[in-house]
């Protein structure tokens, strides 16, 4: 298999093709879509390659077969003479922070299109006039239907978010806009569109209630996105001297209920440049909102990994009740890890999809909390060290360190119900940070642990307590007492007992007693209580 260009950033079809670029067909997929229905809507990740999937609709409906011969669709005998007018509209080059923005952006796209097109501009005053005033006269033109593709469909929104007036305002013009898909439904052969949040059909399309929604369809949750298979059957070239598990635990992992679960074609793509093991997704920006907001609702980072949702709770987003757990799950920071019924509801379990963005959100949170970036780097680094030289005391002088260094009105201003919950968040970030295995609350037959961190041959099982709720001594006994280690005993692992207690009033670590535990079950001597 010989090595071909790598379409980074490349988000047009026809140039995909005729540059000779990898390309991952997913061809076999538009059949069903047709099959199936007629207006459709899928939420991904930024950078999940929509805009592609788009774009590719937009040549296949044109009618461009030579861009198509070797693919999928072009075997199954597609209807190259049945060409149809298509209207792609994208929100994506704009930025829409500020009122009046949108408004602005959308009658610059619809005079282009009519420009294309050769339509004079109509009388219509509205945006969602002269666009249903543009689909009835290509239909009566060309005598065909009219294919409809909006891309980025929600950035208006989300560029807003921090300015909820503006917002809302985003939302109420885009509502009108959209609606137009239900009024030329008629004249509408196709419409696709895409975004990465699922704003609910109340709020935004209420006015299309046709849309199809395929974001949690299992038969098209790889329609964006690399699988396993993919990766072998196309870039087989470019898989020569990487870890495939490396691969893997660092970018796989995003489940939209399919059997395969995907990757990010952006990760892999600059993976595959760079021969790094980087984030390389995550350093395209973490949105502010997105930490903030967790800041706000006083999530806890330990939290995030097996977050249980309803599905309408997944798809609750919008400007004035933007739900945590959709927020993560939409903007690709938790994924669905596992389904169940519970009565006549439909819960999901969320986790992390992979090391990247583990990693990468609780290094965002840390910064955000320490607001010190380079303190908080050089304490990352100085932890992994600590634990490398297996330094029990010294990871009890950087984590009394880091808690000093978080500024007074953080506590001043937020009234923390959970201490317990939020000092063992800051412990969790730190190890999660720097890509450890760390487990939290994890059932054992004598009860639940707070957090068990997994580094080399050893195994660091934690348990936290506020002093003055629970009194000295009440974490390590805990564990000793419930007979944690034994869960983890085995002839090449060293158990660490570590009882950490804070207190809500200095604000800090108080005392980090610990026991070590060898495979004859016995322990070592405690250290001494801090004063």
């Amino acid at each position: 298999m010989s090595r071909r260009k790598l379409p980074i950033g490349i988000q047009t079809f026809r140039k995909v093709r005729e540059d000779g670029c990898y390309y991952v067909d997913k061809t076999d997929l538009i059949p069903h879509l047709l099959d199936g229905g007629t207006h459709y809507f899928l939420s991904r990740p930024r950078r999940f390659g929509k805009s592609l999937l788009l774009d590719t609709l937009k040549e296949l409906f044109e009618g461009n077969e030579e861009l198509f011969e070797g693919l999928d669709i072009h075997r199954d005998g597609w209807d190259w003479s049945a060409r149809h007018p298509v209207l792609l509209l994208t929100f994506g080059s704009g930025h829409f922070a500020r009122a009046g923005d949108l408004e602005i952006e959308v009658a610059d796209r619809l005079s282009e299109a009519e420009g294309a097109a050769g339509i004079a501009r109509p009388t219509a005053a509205s945006a969602a006039g002269r666009l249903r005033h543009l689909i009835r006269t290509l239909r009566e033109r060309t005598g065909r239907r009219v294919v409809l593709l909006v891309d980025e469909y929600d950035k208006p929104i989300l560029d807003a978010l921090e300015d909820a007036e503006v917002a809302r305002a985003n939302r109420d013009y885009l509502r009108g806009l959209y609606a137009v898909v239900k009024d030329c439904d008629a004249d509408i052969r196709f419409s696709f569109i895409t975004g990465v949040s699922r704003f609910s059909k109340v709020s935004l399309f209420s006015g299309v209630n046709n849309l199809k929604d395929i974001t949690l369809d299992p038969r098209y949750s790889s329609i964006c996105g690399y699988t396993e298979a993919d990766l072998d059957s196309v870039f087989g070239a470019e898989l020569s001297g990487l870890d495939r598990d490396a691969i893997r635990d660092w970018y796989n992992g995003y489940s939209w209920l399919g059997e395969e679960k995907v990757y990010n074609p952006f990760d892999i793509l600059l993976l595959f440049d760079s021969r790094e093991f980087e984030p390389h997704w995550l350093e395209t920006g973490t949105p502010t909102f997105l930490v903030e907001t967790l800041f706000r609702r006083r999530v806890r980072s330990v939290d995030l990994d097996g977050m249980l949702a309803s599905g309408e709770l997944l798809s609750t987003f919008d400007v004035n009740a933007i739900a945590p757990e959709a927020l993560l799950f939409q903007t690709g920071y938790l994924t669905i890890r596992e389904r169940e019924r519970v009565g006549q509801r439909t819960l999901y379990r969320l986790g992390y999809p992979n090391r990247e963005v583990r990693e990468g959100l609780n290094e965002q949170l840390l910064r955000r909390l320490g607001q010190d970036s380079t303190r908080q780097t050089a304490n990352s680094v100085q932890l992994f060290r600590l634990l490398e030289a297996d330094d029990i005391e010294g990871l009890r002088e950087v984590f009394h360190a880091f808690y000093a260094s978080i500024p007074h009105q953080w506590f001043t201003n937020n009234d923390i119900a959970d201490y317990e919950g939020f000092y063992a968040s800051v412990f969790y970030s730190y190890f999660a940070g720097i890509g450890l295995d760390v487990t939290v609350e994890e059932s054992t037959n004598a009860g639940r642990l707070d957090m068990a961190v997994r580094f080399e041959d050893r195994v660091y099982i934690f348990e936290f307590k506020v002093i003055e709720q629970a009194g000295e001594g009440a974490a390590l006994a805990q564990l000793i007492a419930r007979r944690y280690a034994d869960k983890y005993r085995s002839p090449s692992v060293r158990i660490h007992l570590i009882g950490v207690e804070f207190s809500s009033e200095s604000r800090n670590v108080v005392a980090f007693e610990h026991e070590t535990r060898h495979t004859n079950g016995h322990g070592l001597s405690r250290p001494p209580r801090w004063a």
